[in-house]
C-alpha cells in the first residue's frame, strides 16, 4: 500500500494529539517546572493544523483558507515549543521576533493560497520560515549545561537541527524540482518523504523535551533530598558526600581542608521559653548569616538539631579560626524579635583542619566537636 502525504499528515495529527495528552498529564505532576503547558498546547495546535490538511483536499471547497488556518496553527505550535524551551530554562522570550514569524507565515499563506495561488512558492517560503525558527530552538538547547542534563539538551537540540536541515533541503529541492504540481494531493517523493521525515523528527523533538523534563525532575528530587527542609542548607547526608569528593581533591592537590562545628548556645532554653517556632527562627537566622559569610567553594550544612557544620576548601585552621570569629561576632550582634521580646543568641564554634587530623571526614568532625565542647566548657560564645 502506498504512503501519500495526506496519510502522513493524518498519522502525525494523531501522534500530536497523543503528545498533547502526555504533556498535559506530565504538567499535573511536575509542579513548578515551567514550559510543559506550552508544549502541550503546541502539540494540540499542530494536531488541529494537520487535521485540516488531512480533511481538506485540493478540490474541497474552502481548501485555500483551510491551508491558511492550518499553517497558522502549526506556526503557533512551533512558537510555543520555543517559548516552552525558554520557560524551561527560565530565560526571557523575545515576543517581537515570534510575532513577526507568525505574521509572515499568515501573510504568505494568504498570498500564495488565496490571492495568487502558488503551492510551490508557498511550500518554499514556509520551509525557509520554519528553518529559521528551528535553528533558534536548536541554538537555545545546544549549550553548556550540567552533565546530568547535557544528553537530554543536546539530543533535543540535535533533533531541531535535523528539522532545520530538512526544511532547508526541502526548499532547495522544490526550487530545483521539475514536477508540474506540488501539494498534499500529489503523491510524489518530494511531497511524501519530507513530511514522513518531519513527522519522525517531531516525535524525536517531543521525546527529547520529555527527556529534559525527566532529568530536571531527577535533579530536583536530588536537590530536595540533599537540603534541610527548615533552613535550606545542605543536610548531613549531602555534606558527608561532598566531604568524600573533597577528600579526593585534597589528596590530589595537597590542599588543606578545614572544618567548623557550630552550636547555638542555650538552644533548649530558647525552645522551652519561647516555643519551637522561635527556635526555628533562630536556626534560620544562623543559616542565613552563615551562608552570607562563606565563599562560593565552601559547604555549609545543618548537621543535626542546633548543630551546623562548615567545610572550607584550601583553608588552614588559622584561616578558619578567623572566619569563625567573624561569624560568631556577626551572630552575637543579631537581635531576634519575638513579639514584645528581643533576644540575643550566641554560638560556640570548634575548628580543626586536615594538617594534623587527616582528611577522613569523621576524624575532622570528632576533632572539631572536641574543640566545640571545650568552647562550651569555657563559657560559650567563643571559638576554640
Amino acid at each position: 500500500m502506498g504512503l501519500d502525504a495526506r496519510t502522513v499528515m493524518g498519522m502525525f495529527s494523531m501522534m500530536a494529539f497523543m503528545f498533547f495528552c502526555l504533556f498535559e498529564l506530565a504538567g499535573l505532576r511536575v509542579g513548578a517546572i515551567r514550559g510543559v503547558r506550552q508544549w502541550a498546547i503546541a502539540s494540540l495546535l499542530m494536531c488541529l493544523g494537520f487535521s485540516l490538511a488531512y480533511f481538506y483536499g485540493q478540490t474541497t471547497p474552502g481548501h485555500e483558507w483551510a491551508a491558511v488556518i492550518g499553517l497558522t496553527l502549526f506556526a503557533l505550535g512551533t512558537c510555543l515549543q520555543l517559548t516552552g524551551i525558554l520557560a524551561f530554562k527560565k530565560r526571557p522570550v523575545s515576543w517581537s521576533i515570534l510575532i513577526l514569524f507568525i505574521v509572515m507565515t499568515i501573510c504568505q499563506a494568504i498570498w500564495f493560497s488565496v490571492i495568487e495561488p502558488d503551492t510551490r512558492m508557498r511550500a518554499i517560503v514556509n520551509s525557509l520560515l520554519f528553518f529559521s525558527v528551528y535553528i533558534v530552538c536548536a541554538r537555545a538547547l545546544l549549550i553548556n549545561v550540567e552533565a546530568s542534563q547535557k544528553l537530554a539538551y543536546w539530543y533535543t537540540g540535535a533533533s531541531f537541527v535535523a528539522l532545520a536541515l530538512l526544511m532547508l533541503t526541502r526548499a532547495i529541492a522544490l526550487l530545483l524540482s521539475t514536477d508540474a504540481e506540488i501539494g498534499l494531493h500529489v503523491n510524489t517523493s518530494i511531497n511524501t518523504l519530507p513530511f514522513l521525515i518531519a513527522a519522525l523528527l517531531e516525535f524525536s523533538v517531543a521525546f527529547g523535551f520529555l527527556l529534559m523534563l525527566n532529568h530536571r525532575l531527577i535533579a530536583d528530587v536530588y536537590q530536595m533530598a540533599s537540603r534541610d527542609a527548615l533552613t535550606g542548607t545542605l543536610n548531613r547526608r549531602r555534606i558527608e558526600e561532598d566531604a568524600l569528593r573533597l577528600r579526593a581533591r585534597c589528596m590530589r592537590t595537597g590542599e588543606t581542608l578545614a572544618i567548623m562545628m557550630i552550636d547555638i548556645d542555650f538552644f533548649k532554653t530558647i525552645n522551652d521559653r519561647y516555643g519551637h517556632p522561635a527556635g526555628d527562627k533562630v536556626l534560620c537566622s544562623l543559616a542565613e548569616i552563615a551562608q552570607n559569610s562563606i565563599r562560593p567553594d565552601d559547604y555549609f550544612a545543618r548537621y543535626g538539631g542546633e548543630e551546623f557544620c562548615m567545610l572550607l576548601t584550601a583553608t588552614t585552621e588559622k584561616e578558619a579560626f578567623e572566619l569563625a570569629e567573624r561569624l560568631r561576632l556577626a551572630f552575637s550582634e543579631f537581635t531576634l524579635t519575638l513579639g514584645k521580646d528581643r533576644i540575643n543568641v550566641t554560638v560556640s564554634i570548634g575548628v580543626a583542619d586536615s594538617n594534623d587530623i587527616g582528611l577522613v571526614f569523621e576524624d575532622l568532625v570528632t576533632a572539631a566537636d572536641q574543640a566545640l565542647y571545650r568552647a562550651k566548657q569555657k563559657g560559650r560564645n567563643q571559638v576554640i
